[in-house]
């Protein structure tokens, strides 16, 4: 049974630094996928970090390419998100995903992402 537990959720103000962790279990990295994805009120889930775990290749979107830095220690099972130069618009639940395959060309592929931790709060206060 795969298994996602998130943390480093915390209240910081516009312009702060942040680093989620995302440890994982029963899971195979070489074979898929990590992602991060955000969902805040009202919006729909989006990816802001994905990383493919046969070359370690990185994808994040547009909205945080720049401020926002995903890192895997493979070795001790974590993925992690920084986080910098927080905006109001990046409060959100961040959760850490599993994708077993087809991450390939889509790294952040929503669908292709079956497990999901519970989810860490983000609030930034302008």
């Amino acid at each position: 049974e795969v298994r996602l537990v998130e943390s480093g959720g915390d209240t910081v103000q516009a312009g702060g630094s942040l680093t989620l962790s995302c440890t994982v279990s029963g899971f195979t990295f070489n074979a898929g996928a990590i992602g991060w994805f955000r969902q805040a009120p009202g919006k729909q889930r989006e990816g802001v970090g994905c990383i493919l775990g046969e070359d370690r290749r990185q994808y994040s979107p547009p909205t945080v390419l720049g401020r926002f830095t995903i890192r895997s220690d493979f070795a001790k099972d974590t993925v992690y998100l920084q986080m910098r130069n927080l905006k109001p618009e990046d409060a959100a639940v961040y959760s850490c995903a599993a994708a077993w395959s087809g991450t390939a060309y889509q790294p952040c592929n929503l669908l292709k992402y079956t497990s999901w931790g519970q989810g860490t709060q983000v609030t930034v206060s302008s």
